[in-house]
């Protein structure tokens, strides 16, 4: 497996795993099914209308209490089917970068 497509290979779940989307304030929240997931996006089935929502950013709700979930943007929309992908955070190059550069020091 090359370094370009490494960690994007998607697990399915024959049933499905229930999550919810969530607006990034709180104003407004979707029971979802999970259908597949990787480490960069997922497909979802979404229970209700999303019509008039924002769905440039929200959340990916993983757990009931909230504390699994992941930022997303909305990739493609098709009926109740969407496809999501996983923004990161405003830090996470950053410590790419200091990673990468201990390891050349190392060497």
């Amino acid at each position: 497996m090359s370094e370009e497509n490494k960690g994007t290979e998607r697990v399915s779940f024959s049933r499905g795993y229930d999550v919810c989307i969530m607006a990034i304030d709180g104003t407004w929240r979707r029971n979802c099914v999970l259908n597949a997931i990787s480490d960069t996006d997922a497909a979802l089935t979404v229970e209700g209308s999303i019509q008039g929502l924002n769905l440039k950013e929200f959340f990916l709700l993983l757990s009931s209490t909230g504390l699994a979930y992941r930022r997303c943007e909305l990739v493609r929309v098709n009926g109740t089917e969407m496809d999501v992908s996983f923004l990161k955070g405003k830090n996470a190059k950053k410590r790419q970068g200091k990673a990468a550069n201990k390891d050349a020091v190392m060497a």
